[in-house]
């Protein structure tokens, strides 16, 4: 990756909840663009010793809610069955990047998304009241995610979809992305964000060749527009596939 700054202003204290696949490969390309990076899990900091050796001196782990308490912007990647666990008070006046997804074989079935009276990140807002909750992260394969990043301008840099109902929040979420080597494709407010969800036609395929989720290949902004409008909220076709 080729997108790196240098530490400065325009670096920031990245706090991650969740040091799954999705957040342990922010860890690396945060870290690798020049922030800082605060990481937890569920089983406790002295679990993520491996990772933080390996990301390096910019990074550290803490619990969630020192993680949350000390990012200048939070990225939540948790099972969405878990979102209530996320520590609200230290959200509290945040960004927050939610990349949660609907898995209903892992989180049960939850009625205001089978009723599509709310989207994932609604629910996720709700419970941080407070905080400025960006969807974004949740429509690629995190192999994909580490494989794509590319410097501003380059003609296979890859867009992500992000949704926000905080203008300036979506900025900075904007800045993150462009700082980590992705453009962002603004899609609207978090009311729409079920447009990127597990199983519309922007979610996973548009990053992977042929189908092979494991040979990334980049979805640009007009792309990934176009996928975002092809969603439909009661297709069939486009319902939450299961986790596997």
């Amino acid at each position: 990756m080729s997108t790196t700054e240098t530490p400065g202003s325009s670096s920031l204290t990245v706090g991650i909840i969740g040091a799954g696949n999705i957040g342990s490969t922010l860890a690396k390309l945060a870290v690798d663009a020049g922030h800082r990076v605060v990481i937890a899990n569920s089983r406790g900091p002295e679990t993520l010793a491996d990772l933080v050796a390996q990301l390096g001196e910019g990074a550290r782990a803490a619990t969630a809610a020192e993680a949350a308490q000390a990012g200048d912007l939070v990225v939540v990647t948790v099972p969405l069955k878990n979102y209530r666990e996320l520590p609200a008070e230290q959200l509290a006046g945040k960004v927050v990047l939610d990349t949660n997804n609907y898995y209903p074989d892992r989180d049960g079935r939850i009625a205001e998304l089978d009723d599509h009276s709310a989207t994932t990140s609604e629910l996720v807002a709700r419970h941080l009241a407070g905080a400025s909750v960006v969807k974004v992260f949740n429509n690629i394969f995190f192999v994909a995610l580490a494989a794509l990043s590319a410097p501003a301008g380059d003609p296979a840099r890859a867009a992500l979809p992000i949704f926000g109902d905080d203008d300036d929040a979506k900025a900075t979420a904007t800045r993150f992305l462009d700082s980590i080597g992705y453009d962002a494709v603004d899609g609207g407010p978090l009311a729409r964000s079920w447009r990127s969800e597990n199983g519309r036609p922007v979610y996973v395929m548009p990053y992977a060749t042929n189908g092979d989720v494991s040979t990334p290949a980049p979805a640009d902004a007009a792309t990934v527009r176009s996928l975002l409008e092809a969603a439909e909220l009661h297709d069939p076709a486009q319902q939450p596939k299961p986790l596997s």
